[in-house]
């Protein structure tokens, strides 16, 4: 009953954690809207969803585009007549040493991963606020916690999420506003694929990864989270243990994070 009438906002709904949280979220009794830069993949996890269409909209929005995402929260919020809920499942990967990246591509996985959920957030909170409860769910990542090689954009655009997010959580107590903060590890999802390389471009394909949890699972993990409004998860495999230690044994994590090899 959690989610029961609920208006949720599903940011990068056309494609994995986002697209994964759909069903779910719609069996669960949610009223959704379904962001991203995408008409068909979006159409697509619409139809997949099995809701009636009074029940379900779709937004197109890019996260790129700043100045437009006001008022897109506007035209969000009009659609039900109020915004219950965020969930940040948009963003961008990279895959790139840092000395050989442009700034051109830390600059774009900042505006995407970080600036633009941001933006959306302070659009939507004032109603939140007014109405005395709202919840964002904010998809970061174990790179979020971590320095991971060859992710050194991605990882500073999640590190600045938790910032952002952990600091909002401390404003907002009593005021019924919840902020879940989700950091998954690895994830079987196309997300590798369209991962920036050194000069912006995409990586272009997304090995199987076997160290990759479901994203079925991911979602149902995330989805517990959100229920029993839980400040922060940790979802995958063995990957999760380095969060873990890196509290205890730092020295023995940054020892360890140059041996890694990300798909």
């Amino acid at each position: 009953m959690a989610f029961h009438d609920q208006v949720i906002w599903v940011m990068g709904a056309s494609s994995g954690i986002g697209a994964a949280l759909v069903p779910l979220l719609a069996a669960a009794g949610a009223r959704l809207i379904l962001s991203a830069r995408r008409p068909r993949p979006l159409d697509d996890v619409r139809g997949a969803a099995g809701v009636a269409g009074d029940r379900l909209r779709t937004l197109l929005l890019d996260l790129e585009d700043l100045d437009s995402l006001p008022g897109l929260a506007a035209e969000a919020e009009a659609l039900f007549g109020r915004i219950d809920g965020v969930v940040h499942a948009a963003g961008l990967g990279q895959r790139g040493r840092a000395a050989d990246t442009d700034f051109a591509v830390d600059r774009r996985l900042m505006t995407v991963n970080y600036l633009g959920p941001v933006a959306i957030t302070k659009a939507v909170l004032p109603g939140m606020l007014a109405r005395g409860g709202g919840r964002f769910t904010v998809v970061s990542s174990i790179a979020g916690l971590l320095g991971p090689p060859r992710r050194s954009g991605y990882a500073a655009s999640k590190h600045a999420l938790h910032g952002f997010f952990d600091a909002l959580r401390a404003e907002t107590v009593g005021t019924g506003v919840k902020v879940t903060i989700v950091c998954p590890g690895y994830v079987d999802t196309g997300f590798a694929g369209s991962a920036l390389t050194e000069d912006g471009s995409p990586q272009g394909h997304a090995p199987r990864d076997r160290r990759g949890i479901p994203v079925g699972r991911c979602a149902r993990r995330i989805l517990r989270a959100m229920e029993y409004d839980e400040r922060q998860v940790l979802i995958g495999g063995r990957e999760v243990l380095a969060a873990h230690v890196n509290r205890l044994a730092p020295g023995l994590v940054a020892r360890l994070l140059p041996r890694l090899s990300p798909p």
